[in-house]
C-alpha cells in the first residue's frame, strides 16, 4: 500500500496573473482531512478565491461542524481514508441531512485501496494527492457547476 504524504503548496504569488485567472466561488466547502498540511493548502486556496471554508480533521468532527453550521454547505472535500470514519461513510451521513451536498474525494492511496473503501465508481469525483491549488480549484468548480 503506497501513501503519498506530501501536498504541493505552490505559492500563487510567484506567478503573476495566474491567481486571478483561477476559478473561484462564493459557496461553502467543508474540508475534511487528517493531514493538517492538506487542510491548510485547501483552506488557503479556497478562502483566497472567495469560498467560505469549514474544516475538520476527522469524520466525527466534520459531522459536528456541519450540525453547528446554519448555512448551506455546498461541497464536502474529504480524504478517502481517515481514522475511525472513512470519507465514504462521512459523505453518506452528511448527505442524509443535506441531500444537495456535492462530494469531492481526495486520496494519496493507490486505486486498489480506494476501491476497497467503496469510492472509485464512475460517478464519483476524485482528486489524487498530491494536488496543486490550481488543480483543486478547477476540480471544485467543475463539481459545483455540474448539473
Amino acid at each position: 500500500m503506497h501513501r503519498i504524504e506530501e501536498v504541493h503548496a505552490h505559492d500563487e504569488r510567484c506567478a503573476p496573473g495566474r491567481a486571478a485567472s483561477l476559478p473561484g466561488g462564493t459557496e461553502t466547502v467543508l474540508v475534511v482531512d487528517d493531514q493538517a498540511e492538506v487542510r491548510a493548502v485547501a483552506r488557503a486556496s479556497l478562502a483566497r478565491h472567495g469560498y467560505t471554508v469549514l474544516e475538520a480533521a476527522r469524520g466525527e468532527d466534520a459531522l459536528r461542524r456541519a450540525a453547528e453550521y446554519d448555512g448551506p454547505i455546498h461541497l464536502l472535500l474529504t480524504d478517502v481514508v481517515m481514522p475511525a470514519m472513512s470519507g465514504a461513510d462521512l459523505s453518506r451521513e452528511l448527505i442524509r441531512c443535506r441531500p444537495a451536498l456535492r462530494v469531492l474525494y481526495v486520496s494519496g492511496y493507490t486505486d486498489s485501496v480506494i476501491v476497497s473503501h467503496g469510492v472509485l465508481l464512475p460517478d464519483v469525483d476524485l482528486l489524487q494527492k498530491p494536488f496543486t491549488p490550481e488543480s483543486l480549484l478547477q476540480k471544485i468548480r467543475d463539481v459545483l457547476d455540474r448539473r
